[in-house]
């Protein structure tokens, strides 16, 4: 019964829809209300007022039914919404508003305004370089937007007058200005395209990442959030040559320098400008072709003429009605209007100046010299602040996957043999290059070589996905290495089983553990190498954890704990035991090899170097890591003290043990290391009011324990901030990693100092409570080092 009652009612709606569509001659009309007839209409057009109906037959519906119009959909309903709405209709005029702005482009300029005018493009095309859409960025100016709309077929047309008959050829305006803009457009032309063809995300109608392709670069490519490449269906003037615009440039320069009547310092403002421009486009443009030489140069020469651009900022006179966001109307875009963006000329020549650097600095990794190298080169890179913009990440991904090879150069083999050689492999029978001659199938080398090019095709994506990962941004990264950390478990299994398998092939002989019921040991390099990185990610990850401030403050205590026993007990029993596992056996494999060539004795210093090294870092960031843990027990004790506001306490819905679930999530998948339980973490990190207030011997305990980790930690942070860069695999990065390692220092440094004030104030003798002898103060965005939170402690 219902549902003829729906149907019914579903028909009359429908009938109602059509009745204003269709002739009066065939609609029933209430006499009482008659039509309208619009008299001047060509057919016969008629309005009828249906509210009664409508009231009348929504009247029977039941609470919460729907009746559905096939005629009536999405498209109409958001266009219904947005109609007359400011915020949504960008047609929409408040009373006394043009459609259009009376500016016109052609009106003449004076010297001081078009110095102004092109700092407010410079600003508008760094607002777009930060991540703004370019209809509230460099698409505002009139003047942009009268040289691209419509689509220029030559040179010549790009011109703020098309129709040609202004006389402009000789006006300041048209041979300054206009080149510079086309130089501006060009430049974010070729950044266009470098970005297009490499990984950034993007964000779908459905507001959802999704892997896309592009037929520059014929990959898959992810789009980042801090980017949009929407065009607007407007065209960068990509089928100019940069040629053709340099010339324009070099005009222009030539023109100024004539221009007698100009202020010296006008004049030298404006060709500060052009020869900005200019090296700029020449710099972009051979950014695109990755196989031109000189690029350092070529942007060290761009910051060069950057303190000569802020000295000349007082000349520029602005002219903010050549700006409007009035032009969105006239773009090809489904999204409500924006406000147009405004950027500072101080942050955007501060963002500038970061570009240039960077974009030097980004060439210094073509130097092959190991994937640890690049390794290290891209995770430091990527660590500065503030961190490089999206063009130069994709621009160093360009550089490291060029022509399918890695820097150019490289195959995935050698990267992935090179890789295993200086960890677990040095001088191995399963690298041997030989065992790719061998043609006989009862060979065991035949059946090696077979093995291992299966395993590098079975690792290889996984492999580069982890430099591709850090290459975005930092929120992204960490994102990406928790889905990537799932693959790393299943290429850890595989290779175990690989490892099995290759025995009979390599002849290996297990260790026997004298102490472990003559246990035989293996040694399994394939699977610990794919284990040594599934840590070194699960490392990352907790890092930037801290980095991005994911952690409450009162969860530092627990997530300090597990780094630590990420190093003290997960590593094979952590990352120190299973790197000393695998040292153990190389160096068996360097005894037993009889006959050592140049090669094989390169091949075990490397590896013998890289372990030292790395046993360093990870012992050095063990203790740093206890010392912070067992400060955080302090911590959860000042929380206590109410020193430290417990966010359980403020969030009604959390609850210690959900929390921890969430922290824990990224490597609930996994199945070594395991994870510890929150009865566990909270037993390890947990100390009571009663405990602190009343057991002082327990409180000095803890500080003395914090005490000693801090000293440890800071005396082998010192001892590896004077390794080699060689042996530390940081040789193109040895200032930054240095930099990061006095930081961490630093902040060992810090923390020293908040527990001798902690012990002090445990120590005397006090009627007060805790909360009116210590002040803590959490870091803010500025601490010593993002992955080493140190409070600030000090006596009121």
């Amino acid at each position: 019964m219902e549902g003829e009652i729906s149907n019914s009612l579903a028909r009359d709606v429908v009938q109602l829809h059509l009745a204003a569509e269709q002739d009066v001659d065939t609609v029933e009309r209430n006499p009482e209300n008659p039509p309208l007839k619009r008299k001047d209409a060509a057919k016969k057009i008629y309005a009828q007022d249906i509210s009664c109906d409508f009231r009348t037959a929504a009247s029977a519906l039941n609470t919460g039914q729907l009746v559905k119009d096939p005629y009536f959909t999405l498209f109409e309903a958001v266009g219904a919404l947005e109609i007359m709405d400011s915020k949504m209709d960008s047609g929409f005029l408040a009373e006394g508003e043009k459609l259009e702005d009376d500016f016109d482009v052609l009106q003449e300029a004076l010297p001081e305004e078009i110095v102004g005018l092109m700092d407010q493009v410079l600003c508008l095309e760094m607002a777009w370089h930060m991540g703004y859409p370019l209809s509230q960025s460099l698409f505002t100016s009139y003047h942009i937007d009268r040289i691209l709309w419509p689509n220029p077929q030559t040179l010549d047309e790009a011109s703020f007058d098309r129709q040609r008959e202004a006389g402009l050829e000789s006006n300041l305006l048209h041979v300054v200005y206009r080149a510079y803009c086309l130089a501006v457009i060009k430049c974010c032309d070729y950044v266009h395209r470098r970005i297009g063809a490499e990984h950034y995300y993007e964000v779908s109608s459905r507001n959802q990442a999704q892997l896309v392709a592009t037929p520059q670069s014929h990959v898959n490519v992810v789009q980042e959030e801090d980017f949009v490449s929407n065009l607007y269906n407007r065209n960068f003037l990509t089928h100019f040559n940069e040629a053709g615009i340099q010339k324009l440039l070099d005009e222009a320069l030539e023109y100024t320098e004539r221009q007698a009547s100009f202020e010296e310092t006008t004049r030298y403002a404006i060709v500060t400008r052009l020869n900005l421009r200019r090296r700029m486009l020449n710099a972009v443009a051979s950014d695109l072709d990755l196989s031109k030489n000189g690029q350092i140069q070529k942007w060290m020469q761009c910051t060069e003429l950057l303190p000569k651009l802020h000295e000349s900022r007082p000349v520029a006179k602005p002219v903010k009605e050549a700006f409007s966001i009035k032009i969105q109307r006239r773009m090809a875009s489904s999204v409500p209007p924006r406000p147009m963006v405004e950027i500072d000329f101080e942050d955007a020549h501060m963002f500038l100046r970061h570009l240039c650097r960077d974009a030097a600095d980004v060439y210094n990794v073509i130097e092959y010299r190991g994937s640890s190298n690049i390794l290290n080169f891209v995770y430091i890179f990527q660590s500065r602040k503030p961190q490089p913009s999206i063009y130069i990440r994709c621009l160093l991904q360009s550089l490291i996957f060029h022509d399918t090879k890695i820097l150019g150069t490289v195959t995935i083999t050698k990267l992935v043999f090179d890789d295993l050689e200086e960890l677990t492999l040095p001088a191995d029978i399963l690298l041997d290059p030989a065992n790719g001659d061998v043609e006989a199938p009862q060979n065991p080398r035949f059946q090696i070589a077979q093995a291992m090019r299966e395993h590098v095709l079975r690792i290889g994506d996984p492999f580069l996905d982890m430099f591709r990962a850090l290459c975005m941004n930092r929120s992204r990264m960490r994102r990406m290495l928790c889905h990537l950390i799932v693959d790393w478990e299943s290429v850890q299994l595989e290779a175990e089983n690989l490892d099995v398998k290759l025995r009979k092939y390599t002849g290996e002989k297990p260790l026997i553990d004298g102490e472990a019921s003559a246990a035989e040991i293996w040694s399994f390099p394939l699977s610990s190498w794919a284990y040594y990185y599934k840590l070194r990610q699960m490392e990352w990850i907790i890092q930037m954890g801290f980095e991005l401030r994911v952690y409450q403050n009162d969860e530092l205590s627990g997530m300090y704990w597990y780094a630590a026993q990420t190093y003290l007990s997960n590593v094979a029993a952590a990352k120190i035991q299973h790197l000393e596992r695998i040292q153990t056996f190389v160096m068996r494999r360097f005894k037993q090899t009889k006959k050592r060539s140049a090669d094989h004795k390169k091949g075990f210093s490397r590896c013998f170097s890289f372990l030292d090294v790395t046993l360093l870092e990870a012992s050095a960031t063990q203790w740093f890591a206890v010392a912070l843990s067992k400060c955080m027990e302090l911590y959860t004790g000042l929380s206590y003290f109410s020193l430290i506001t417990d966010r359980c306490e403020l969030v009604p819905y959390s609850t210690p043990e959900l929390r921890h679930a969430l922290r824990m999530r990224p490597f609930m998948q996994l199945s070594i290391p395991e994870l510890p339980s929150y009865a566990e973490l909270n037993g390890a990190t947990s100390i009571t009011r009663s405990d602190a207030e009343k057991d002082e011997d327990q409180a000095l305990s803890v500080l003395d324990m914090a005490e000693e980790a801090t000293k440890v930690a800071r005396k082998e942070w010192e001892a590896l901030g004077k390794v080699e860069a060689e042996k530390a695999r940081c040789v193109n990065c040895e200032e930054w990693w240095r930099a990061s390692i006095k930081d961490i220092v630093r902040a060992c440094i810090a923390c020293s100092i908040a527990i001798a004030t902690m012990k002090k104030a445990v120590q005397t003798p006090r009627g007060k409570s805790m909360r009116e002898v210590l002040k803590v103060e959490m870091p803010g965005e500025k601490s010593y080092h993002d992955f080493w939170l140190v409070p600030k402690v000090s006596s009121r």
